[in-house]
């Protein structure tokens, strides 16, 4: 009986490899626009500035629209970025009751929170396109450049695309692998102290 059990692990493994390669492909692609997105808005909007400053500086003249254009970038970044955190396990949680937890019901509340983020997420996706529409149809632009603001708020679908992909690629990971995963490709490895740290505690008590 127990002879059996490797053999069918190494066949659930089998299986699992092509779904995990299709996934793993999903989310280096995601990976690459959240890059690119993110460190191009990261540097530009430095470029952007350090030409301002220079342009004060030796001719008494800014570059025109900076400002508006800086704070662009920022609502740019700052909703990509959602899906970037998502995509690092870099994001802000609420785990008092699933640091309690461990083995399967650890992973289980792991994974319904990642489906239930991940609708939230498509949720703010779908009204935030509602509000681009909105915004599109009544022709608003920046002050000075007169970029259509449409365009702007864009980030914001996206953004909010990425993250619930994320959070999808990272609930259907747990659901395929053995292992918990904060992310598709982030395991989960602080369940447990090191033993070395269970006798530090042990003659802390004894002292």
């Amino acid at each position: 009986m127990t002879s059996s059990q490797p053999g069918n692990r190494s066949e659930r493994a089998k299986s699992r490899s092509p779904l995990l390669r299709v996934l793993g492909s999903i989310d280096h692609a995601l990976g690459i626009v959240e890059r690119v997105i993110i460190a191009g808005g990261v540097l530009a909007m430095a470029a952007l500035m350090s030409g301002h400053v220079v342009g004060n500086l030796l001719f008494s003249q800014g570059i025109p629209g900076t400002y508006e254009v800086t704070e662009m970038l920022i609502v740019v970044i700052t909703f990509v970025g959602v899906g970037y955190a998502a995509r690092n396990a870099r994001h802000i949680s609420m785990s008092a009751i699933y640091d309690q937890l461990s083995g399967r019901w650890r992973k289980a509340l792991l994974i319904l929170i990642c489906l239930g983020t991940a609708v939230l997420m498509f949720y703010f996706a779908y009204k935030s396109i509602g509000y681009v529409a909105v915004i599109q149809e009544r022709g608003r632009s920046s002050a000075s450049l007169h970029i259509p603001l449409w365009l702007v708020y864009l980030a914001l679908p996206v953004g909010f695309i990425l993250a619930g992909a994320q959070y999808l690629l990272t609930a259907v990971r747990n659901l395929v692998s053995d292992d918990i995963y904060r992310a598709f490709n982030q395991k989960e490895e602080y369940d447990e102290l090191p033993p070395e740290a269970d006798e530090h505690d042990d003659a802390r008590r004894d002292t």
